[in-house]
């Protein structure tokens, strides 16, 4: 008799930086290892349509997020500076950004979400913004480049 174990795990982002994911491992046993191809295939397709699904009910929500309580609701905790934070929002509405990407994109070059970006990885975010989104005037940048305030 023959093992074979599937796992599946799917991780999304959601508004206002935020995110969640699901994991889902399924086993199973064979009586001959030439099913092994085929019972991999169909547990692929159930897991992923499973994680998928699950996926599309979001729960709970805080509205907005952790809150430092000097601060405005706009004002939520970031590690960056608040100068950081402000240029992160403004080239996120000026260019008409989803968060989710931004986040996203925050996830694969630094390993966690915007808001815990310390100084030095949200300056590398800005630069990367502006390089794939900035205006591309000659001459003008439509935001200050990260430390040259």
């Amino acid at each position: 008799m023959l093992t074979l174990e599937a796992n599946y795990s799917k991780k999304i982002g959601l508004p206002g930086y935020s995110s969640h994911q699901y994991s889902l491992t399924l086993r199973t046993e064979l009586n001959d290892i030439n099913q092994a191809e085929t019972e991999s295939a169909r547990l692929h397709q159930t897991l992923q349509s499973s994680v998928d699904r699950e996926l599309q009910k979001v729960g709970f929500l805080p509205a907005n997020g952790k809150r430092n309580a000097q601060s405005s609701p706009a004002q939520e905790q970031w590690k960056c500076s608040p100068a950081q934070r402000e240029l992160i929002l403004n080239i996120t509405e000026e260019h008409k950004l989803d968060k989710t990407m931004v986040d996203e994109l925050a996830q694969e070059r630094f390993g966690h979400g915007v808001r815990q970006l310390n100084k030095l990885e949200a300056s590398g975010l800005i630069d990367e913004l502006l390089e794939r989104y900035g205006e591309k005037k000659p001459g003008r940048r439509p935001f200050p480049k990260a430390g040259a305030r």
